[in-house]
């Protein structure tokens, strides 16, 4: 069996569900746009001494520390062309490392410091967005790029975000999002926001289950509706493996894979803020062996010096994953994206099947193709995402 490499992995055509635009600027960038707008509280002026000055302070162990780090790089975004650029540079940055399909989250109240509107923050990040997809079209990476509005846990503007989201769902606004510390917010400060999106037949997903624990999770799924759990780590809390290997789900774990909610999981920022110890101690391992919906993503690049390609390496170097993981978690984002199902169906035939097939040595193999020629999962995941 092949075991995929780094540069391997980057050529391969993956979905990203769980990205935040103020967390992954180019350093050169955050630098740039302090100068251009008179802001002089950055640690250093250098890219790359900020760029590990990012890193350093990620592995805090805790997220509301985690999250300090994000003063700089929102006070950099408070213009519209500062917004345009960071957006456009996500979006070719994404496309650089083999991404086809992404979900970039970013809360507009934070934007506004110096003017902006809503709907001015809105638009400036999605006319980037619009402009790099087309530049990457031209240069032969295409890359379908749309946006979650996230409302604050630590504000009461959820429900006008959630109205936000809507208003823009048919100019490439996906869905609607809160964040933020979840100790002290519970999910049902929210349910207004939430319950207007549902009944605007919407989309949405919520960070629960990364800092604060089963509650949250609970509250989220079946107070508030959401389709996806951003993080979702601690669902682990209501899975017992005994010392025989023998493995026994609570309701609310057994609830969440047999409803195939799908988990929004980044492991390195897990560690970062604590919510696991180590990379090897990530539940991510566990979760994919007993075929919960799980899915592999960034959160934030900048913080965490990731991207999609080495989150998955890492993966690969500690769980022994293999082309069919990197595949199965490939198809598991894109079948939980919020995106129209054909649209869904044509990247995962037209794109990702045939990309993985091209990389993987044993893809012609019997056990990787289904009666078509296709490249397929195994017999026993082919009806298990």
């Amino acid at each position: 069996m092949s075991i995929p490499t780094i540069d391997q992995i980057r050529k391969a055509p993956k979905v990203l569900l769980h990205d935040h635009l103020d967390g992954g600027l180019r350093p050169a960038t955050v630098v740039d746009l302090a100068a251009e707008q008179g802001y002089d509280r950055l640690p250093t002026t250098d890219p790359q001494e900020l760029a590990a000055w990012f890193v350093a302070a990620a592995p805090r162990r805790d997220l509301v520390r985690y999250l300090e780090g994000f003063a700089y790089t929102v006070g950099v975004m408070q213009s519209g062309e500062a917004l345009e650029r960071v957006a456009e540079e996500c979006v070719e940055d994404l496309a650089s490392d083999g991404v086809v399909y992404a979900e970039v989250r970013f809360a507009p109240e934070l934007h506004t410091e110096r003017g902006l509107t809503l709907e001015e923050v809105v638009e400036s990040v999605l006319a980037g967005f619009d402009r790099a997809m087309k530049r990457s079209a031209t240069q032969g990476r295409p890359i379908v790029v749309r946006a979650l509005l996230t409302a604050m846990r630590t504000a009461a503007r959820s429900r006008e975000i959630a109205e936000l989201a809507v208003s823009y769902r048919d100019a490439g606004v996906a869905g609607f999002d809160v964040a933020g510390p979840e100790a002290g917010y519970p999910p049902t400060d929210h349910l207004d926001a939430f319950h207007l999106v549902q009944r605007e037949n919407f989309h949405a997903t919520l960070h629960a289950g990364e800092a604060f624990g089963l509650p949250s999770i609970w509250q989220a799924i079946q107070w508030c509706n959401a389709e996806r759990l951003g993080h979702g780590v601690r669902i682990v809390d209501d899975i017992v493996v005994a010392d025989d290997g023998g493995v026994s789900l609570g309701r609310l774990a057994a609830y969440v894979r047999d409803r195939r909610i799908p988990l929004e999981m980044c492991p390195t920022s897990n560690v970062h803020t604590g919510a696991v110890p180590s990379l090897g101690e990530h539940p991510i391992g566990l979760l994919r062996r007993l075929h919960f919906r799980v899915t592999v993503n960034t959160d934030n690049r900048l913080m965490s010096g990731i991207t999609l390609s080495s989150e998955l390496a890492g993966l690969v170097e500690t769980f022994g994953w293999s082309w069919r993981d990197i595949n199965w978690i490939t198809i598991n984002a894109m079948k939980s994206a919020f995106y129209p199902f054909d649209d869904r169906l044509a990247l995962i035939e037209g794109r990702i099947k045939p990309g993985f097939a091209a990389l993987d040595p044993d893809a012609g193999t019997a056990a990787a193709r289904d009666q078509s020629g296709t490249y397929a999962p195994a017999a026993d995941e082919r009806l298990i995402y």
